[in-house]
């Protein structure tokens, strides 16, 4: 990869999938690397010397999603809503790092989500459609927090048709409930109940109405 160096231990992480949609398993990290963020596809690393690179490593039955994110940056391009691109190996991508915390991480914490980052995702989505893209797969662990701004990451899907909803849901309950929560810690088993209860239900025929009132009996905040 040109004007990069890439840490030569690289190839030594080890990141295997899991079935049902569930978080990769990391089975070795070598030296000065650290692990940052994990993904069902991949998982992120920084390697000391390079604080400022993600390298963003797929399990071996997943290097097709890297073929899809690589294929997806390159068509974005240079876009304050994504992180910028630098180049691939094999196994990985290397990407900007970006600070910040997920919405998913902001909810478990209790840290305020104003409503310039949802509208950060829409000028996002808008801006994916405008290079022929289609934004899919938008969720909560795929939206980083920075100074009240979003920005998004994992874009692999965006190169399959059809509407997954994700975000629509998400938005939607943003508007209707998220006052209701704001700024309060959300126990994190009700968020994963929430999640893995979307996941066995997500279908044409998903009834968000009676999805939140069926969340609703799970946490106190809601009342």
């Amino acid at each position: 990869m040109s004007q990069l160096d890439v840490p030569a231990r690289i190839d030594y992480i080890q990141v295997i999938s899991n079935p049902h949609n569930e978080p990769v398993t990391i089975k070795e990290i070598p030296p000065s690397f650290e692990c940052v963020g994990v993904g069902t596809d991949a998982a992120v690393f920084r390697h000391n010397d390079q604080p400022h690179l993600a390298y963003k490593v797929y399990g071996e039955d997943k290097l097709h999603k890297k073929e899809n994110e690589e294929r997806v940056y390159k068509t974005l391009g240079p876009s304050p809503y994504f992180s910028t691109y630098y180049g691939s190996g094999d196994r990985y991508i290397v990407l900007s790092f970006e600070e910040g915390l997920s919405l998913y991480d902001c909810l478990l914490r209790g840290v305020n989500i104003p409503p310039q980052a949802v509208e950060d995702v829409e000028e996002a989505r808008n801006f994916v459609r405008g290079k022929g893209l289609n934004p899919r797969d938008i969720h909560l662990k795929n939206i980083l927090l920075q100074d009240g701004r979003a920005k998004v990451i994992d874009v692999s899907e965006y190169v399959h048709e059809g509407n997954d909803y994700r975000w629509e849901f998400l938005k939607r309950g943003y508007e209707e409930y998220y006052p209701l929560i704001r700024e309060r810690p959300i126990p994190l088993w009700v968020i994963e109940t929430c999640r893995k209860w979307y996941n066995q239900t997500k279908d044409s025929t998903f009834q968000f109405d009676d999805f939140m009132q069926k969340i609703k009996k799970l946490n106190p905040f809601w009342k």
